[in-house]
């Protein structure tokens, strides 16, 4: 399955890319070198740390290029009042009585403990393109539901600075 990204995702995955090729990689090729040159390999911590941070790097490249191979481009615009993707949402949710505050973000960004939702989440799928003031019922792959009102919608626009989170 292809990951959907923002074209603001993919830039930071591309700047990641080169920053691990051009900045990082040299730094670790030369620290394997200089762990190797001190001798027996046998016993030799520092070689085997620098290898596998080396390796650590190497697989993260790997990991961001297929990403961005497999990689659904789309759109941040929405329309007014409707939610769309990096929008800052107000929801109530009545069964607790509590409001929670919530920006709706692609699948590589959402980080719930930071208020981040996914767009592919259950609750992130159920009010994309909803408005303020509708209450959306929301589908759990367990077969549960809740209901949800979307009190208020926040554009904020992909000109802010986010993470790419780190798997």
């Amino acid at each position: 399955m292809s990951e959907e990204l923002t074209k603001e995702d993919v830039r930071k995955i591309e700047e990641e890319i080169v920053k691990r090729k051009l900045e990082t990689r040299p730094k670790l090729i030369e620290a394997v070198k200089e762990a190797r040159a001190q001798g027996d390999l046998s016993e030799n911590f520092e070689y085997y740390a620098a290898k596998r941070e080396k390796n650590q790097n190497e697989s993260r490249i790997r990991y961001l290029e297929r990403i961005l191979k497999f990689a659904k481009v789309i759109s941040t615009e929405s329309k007014d009042g409707e939610v769309g993707i990096n929008d800052t949402v107000t929801l109530f949710f009545p069964e607790e009585g509590e409001e929670e505050v919530y920006r709706l973000v692609t699948s590589i960004r959402g980080q719930s403990l930071e208020g981040k939702i996914s767009n592919i989440s259950p609750l992130g799928k159920a009010i994309v393109g909803k408005r303020e003031g509708e209450t959306v019922e929301v589908r759990l792959e367990t077969g549960a539901s809740y209901t949800v009102e979307i009190r208020k919608i926040e554009k904020t626009g992909e000109k802010e600075e986010e993470g790419i989170r780190k798997f």
